[in-house]
């Protein structure tokens, strides 16, 4: 297996930590999205990471590549089979990379990638409207949600993968979420980042240099 993508990406991550549950070596290739690599292109016809080839398969999106994973290594199961939680457990996928991306990686944006990796200037304007107002919203969101170590039922799941894998980012961007107000979110990231499988993906590279 080869996954493509820079271990700074939270989708990445996502497929980094999966691996990691289900026991799978990966050579793990940390190109940026869009490179000029014939193999990485072939792989994400949009450019975008992550990408991934088991033996001559091909497949884009952390998502896909999450489902093609179960389909292909069951146990440990990353998602749940009752009905219900199974919904759920997708939703907060979901929710993990749509509703919740543009809030949190955007103080990692203007404080990592802009300012150390592009030459750009940060815009710390964007930074304090990430950290106000829209990163508030979906804690509360997710401080309703939390009832227990996982977010749907009781296993570690894509659920948890999604939601926290983005966490990671804000971070390395210097922020982290209010303990006093938020406990239970605060206290959920802690414990799932110190996972095994995502002290693993933590570690993957971020650079190809």
């Amino acid at each position: 297996m080869k996954l493509y993508g820079t271990g700074y990406s939270p989708y990445v991550r996502k497929v980094l930590v999966a691996l990691a549950e289900k026991g799978q070596a990966v050579e793990h290739i940390p190109l940026f999205f869009h490179a000029e690599d014939a193999a990485f292109q072939a792989a994400s016809p949009l450019g975008k990471i992550p990408a991934f080839d088991d033996d001559g398969f091909l497949l884009a999106d952390s998502s896909a590549i999450l489902t093609y994973l179960e389909a292909k290594v069951p146990s440990p199961a990353l998602y749940p089979s009752e009905a219900k939680a199974r919904g759920r457990a997708i939703w907060f996928d979901k929710y993990g990379d749509t509703e919740m991306f543009d809030a949190i990686i955007a103080p990692f944006a203007n404080r990592v990638v802009k300012p150390k990796m592009l030459g750009q200037p940060g815009d710390e304007g964007a930074v304090a409207k990430a950290l106000n107002e829209d990163l508030p919203k979906i804690y509360d969101y997710l401080e309703g949600q939390i009832d227990g170590p996982y977010l749907v039922g009781d296993a570690f799941s894509v659920a948890d993968i999604s939601v926290a894998t983005g966490f990671h980012n804000l971070h390395l961007a210097g922020e982290a979420v209010d303990a006093g107000r938020w406990p239970k979110l605060a206290g959920y990231v802690s414990a799932t980042l110190a996972r095994p499988s995502f002290v693993t993906a933590l570690a993957a590279r971020t650079s190809p240099n």
